[in-house]
């Protein structure tokens, strides 16, 4: 039985992760005032802050996916069909990563952050190129590690939304793509299929509807983003569990026992 052990090319992976490290890099030696800019809707103010950190998470949002595509292409089981399911988490990760470089003051902490975020990214594309084969030994790690990363990157969004006070319509307007691109990717990693829009679609307005119930009610951030993270994985894997016919009770006991968990996780610490 042959061992699949594939790798990306060094020197694609070395120019990919330079051009997203620079321009993160830049964040911290170029800056402009805040533009703010504003919408008015019939009875409703749409107002947002518009940085130079906002403009380079994007894209470097764009640079990952692009990045993560080009490695892959270069893989020898490589589905051209199928390419687009490896854009989200790269693209989730890189936006995520943006949210503690915008709040915190260039600083030893803010380099920590940096080194963090880049060593990241670097995870999620070595993962994403390694779960393009199904055969190759490691790809059950690499299912559990992006399962894991875009869970975490769920949880970091749904915290630092939370702790920075921004208001209900941009913490809904995060959410939508953030669960969407996790449950659907999720739901891809556990189930194998690929027409599971359906599946995400929901589980996203499930987890934004909490979300706008919880927001008026006095939870501090660490227990906001566990009780939503826990949901949401909780969502993917009772869909998970629907689409693999599981038993009546196997349907429902693994959610609801990692909703329970997530609820009392603030609690115990």
């Amino acid at each position: 039985m042959n061992e699949h052990r594939n790798l990306p090319d060094v020197d694609r992976f070395s120019v990919v992760m330079a051009m997203i490290l620079i321009a993160y890099s830049l964040t911290a030696v170029i800056s402009f005032p805040a533009k703010s800019l504003s919408i008015q809707l019939p009875g409703f103010l749409l107002a947002f802050d518009l940085n130079f950190v906002t403009i380079i998470s994007i894209l470097v949002a764009a640079l990952a996916t692009a990045g993560c595509d080009w490695l892959i292409s270069d893989h020898p089981y490589f589905d051209k069909k199928n390419r687009w399911r490896h854009w989200f988490l790269p693209a989730l990760t890189a936006l995520v990563i943006g949210v503690p470089l915008n709040v915190l003051e260039v600083s030893p902490a803010w380099w920590g952050v940096f080194a963090l975020g880049g060593l990241l990214i670097a995870g999620v594309i070595l993962s994403e190129y390694i779960s393009v084969d199904p055969g190759d030994i490691r790809n059950p790690l690499a299912i559990i590690s992006l399962t894991a990363v875009s869970l975490a990157l769920f949880l970091t969004l749904a915290i630092a939304l939370r702790g920075s006070g921004t208001r209900l319509y941009l913490v809904i307007a995060a959410f939508i793509p953030a669960g969407f691109l996790v449950s659907a990717r999720s739901l891809m990693l556990r189930t194998g299929e690929y027409a599971i829009n359906h599946w995400a679609i929901g589980i996203t307005i499930v987890t934004i509807t909490v979300a706008a119930g919880l927001f008026y009610l006095p939870f501090k951030p660490i227990p906001f983003g566990l009780m939503l993270t826990g949901l949401l994985f909780a969502l993917v894997i009772l869909a998970g569990n629907v689409e693999e016919h599981r038993s009546e009770q196997g349907l429902w006991l693994e959610p609801l026992l990692i909703a329970i968990l997530f609820c009392l996780l603030p609690i115990l610490l």
